[in-house]
């Protein structure tokens, strides 16, 4: 399964938490980023990630157009709902694809951390139906 994260600058920590807390979980599965996300989630757990650019120089639209073609399976995008930046990513447009399409999506650690046991069980398997 292909897995795309983002953080917000604030939540970029709680982010690499997640990662290390499920690495054994993730290592199992394709990991994209937008690209600071992507470097700091490297280097706290030596997982290969795919990255993205920057997430306000393109990076969640370059993961939209990913939603939109069915190659991402779940989006994590750990936001700050009360101090959003304005460099940061509009961050309607990749909500707005992931329900069109079907995308798991969390918002935050309690649903990301379903998503991720979920994903562990097997519960996402009906993905790879969905995109044959």
């Amino acid at each position: 399964m292909n897995i795309g994260l983002v953080a917000h600058d604030s939540k970029k920590k709680l982010m690499q938490n997640l990662c290390i807390a499920y690495r054994g979980i993730l290592s199992k599965h394709e990991v994209y980023a937008t690209s600071t996300t992507g470097r700091l989630v490297e280097e706290v757990t030596n997982l290969t990630v795919h990255k993205f650019h920057a997430g306000h120089l393109g990076g969640v639209e370059q993961m939209c157009s990913q939603v939109e073609q069915n190659q991402i399976d779940m989006v994590i995008f750990l936001r700050d709902a009360q101090e959003p930046k304005m460099h940061e990513p509009d961050v309607k447009n990749i909500f707005r694809l992931c329900d069109m399409h079907n995308i798991p999506l969390a918002t935050n650690l309690a649903t990301a951390e379903l998503l991720i046991k979920s994903l562990e069980r097997g519960d996402l398997d009906w993905r790879e139906m969905y995109k044959s």
